[in-house]
């Protein structure tokens, strides 16, 4: 004790009358300003003084809870000391690593992995380059900041964000469902191909009856449907592309009597590449409500399927196992058609159109 740091923080200059910690917090009773709780005391109790070093700190354990904080983000305006409103503690697994000063085209990654050791989630310091922004779009995942010194960074405890359909409008929720209670990896990778790994527990929370059988079930069901939805989203936007490079062609295509044929099979893949992506999705929306006029497509149902079975209680009932079976029987059907338009009427095609001297589709 002979030699002290100032850690003010944000706490005001005022009569500390208690002091106490619990469940690894510090709470503060002030005299006449209420009480004043520091939730990363773990980080204070790890901390060191670091300069040009790599560092990963041991997070915190998190409770899976429902609710939201401005300390889920990393704005450098925030600081927590509002007059009329209180903070709550940030919802999720909160990560601190300490970075030397990198280049400026250096980047870093973030690998979280379950106690199986299966890929969860995976964020970047680089910003995602084919990320389109559009009415109904999925929300861009945060990027890891890359300051030289300490950084923060909260896992909201989500599988990846669903990809969308560019300009397609569907009011839905495209977030991951949360992982379930468990011992988690988390890795820092650097450019240079140095690694640091740390773990952190997904703790039940104690309100919720949840068996773990029923977190068990409540991750494969939702996995399952999310693996579907990605698989549909990326067949509709991959024959959308062709579907527009086909109209182009055609309207090159014709004139000479040998490419007849040719032309005529070329028309009948665009109609029935229409059809199909028309069963999919619905391109008139564009605004909350379109939908009235615009009934919506399949994509589009299985998602309100996805989002109504995914719950604050994590588990799965009846109702939402009955509609998914219908629902995935249907989506057989859907991507048996998909795939035929992928592997062999397009290959077919462009065979053809090579043989005629025209060059490929795609």
């Amino acid at each position: 004790g002979a030699d002290w740091s100032r850690f003010q923080l944000n706490l005001p200059v005022t009569p500390i009358t208690d002091l106490r910690i619990h469940q690894g917090n510090l709470i503060a009773s002030t005299s006449g300003r209420s009480f004043w709780m520091l939730d990363d005391l773990g980080l204070v109790r790890q901390y060191q003084p670091l300069t040009d070093s790599l560092k990963l700190y041991r997070p915190e354990d998190a409770y899976i809870a429902n609710g939201g904080s401005p300390l889920n983000g990393n704005d450098p305006s925030f600081t927590g000391a509002s007059e009329y409103s209180g903070v709550n503690p940030a919802n999720g697994i909160v990560l601190y690593y300490h970075l030397p000063r990198l280049d400026d085209n250096a980047h870093i990654t973030l690998e979280i992995r379950d106690a199986k050791g299966r890929l969860v989630r995976r964020f970047h310091s680089r910003p995602d380059s084919l990320y389109q922004r559009y009415d109904g779009a999925p929300a861009r995942d945060p990027q890891l900041t890359r300051s030289a010194g300490l950084n923060r960074f909260v896992w909201n405890m989500r599988h990846p964000t669903l990809p969308g359909i560019p300009n397609v409008y569907i009011e839905s929720s495209f977030n991951g469902h949360k992982a379930p209670p468990g011992t988690y990896t988390f890795t820092l990778l650097t450019a240079d191909g140095r690694s640091l790994s740390t773990e952190a527990q997904i703790l039940r929370n104690p309100l919720y009856p949840v068996t773990d059988a029923e977190y068990a079930r409540y991750d494969e069901v939702m996995s399952a449907m999310e693996r579907n939805i990605t698989e549909m989203h990326e067949m509709v936007n991959t024959l959308h592309r062709k579907q527009a490079r086909l109209a182009e062609l055609l309207k090159n295509l014709g004139g000479e009597s040998s490419r007849k044929a040719i032309l005529e099979t070329a028309e009948q893949l665009l109609k029935d590449m229409k059809a199909w992506d028309g069963d999919m999705v619905q391109r008139k929306s564009k605004a909350y409500d379109d939908v009235e006029n615009f009934p919506n497509r399949f994509t589009a149902n299985y998602m309100f399927l996805l989002n109504q079975t995914e719950s604050d209680i994590p588990r799965v009932n009846q109702p939402s196992l009955d509609l998914m079976k219908e629902y995935d029987a249907q989506w057989d059907v859907l991507r048996q058609r998909g795939q035929a338009l992928l592997k062999q009427r397009i290959p077919a095609l462009e065979k053809a159109l090579w043989e005629a001297g025209v060059g490929g589709l795609w």
